[in-house]
């Protein structure tokens, strides 16, 4: 590889640079997932299927950011409304209703 080796070495300590070193944050994300998994002996691709799109498209009730309030991290994302994950799932209109 000759001189491209130390290009390629520093193109990848910049990132490993700015990434946080730290088992707390994946503690934090097991922590946050466990419950969802006590119940289940077996978890197959479409049990992490339907918990992947149910905490993607759940509203948060509350939040330390107000712009978040209200929004599920779909909404986060893509900027557009939607229906409640349920009436996504095709189990009839449960948009709430807003006074």
């Amino acid at each position: 590889m000759g001189s491209k080796f130390h290009i390629l070495l520093n193109a990848v300590r910049r990132p490993m640079a700015s990434t946080p070193r730290s088992s707390s944050l994946v503690e934090n994300l097991n922590s946050r997932l466990r419950t969802y998994f006590t119940l289940r002996r077996h978890l197959d691709g479409s049990y992490l299927d339907l918990l992947r799109f149910f905490l993607n498209h759940r509203r948060f009730l509350r939040s330390r950011h107000a712009e978040r309030q209200g929004k599920s991290p779909r909404e986060l994302m893509t900027g557009q409304d939607h229906p409640h994950w349920l009436t996504l799932l095709g189990l009839g209109s449960l948009q709430p209703r807003r006074a």
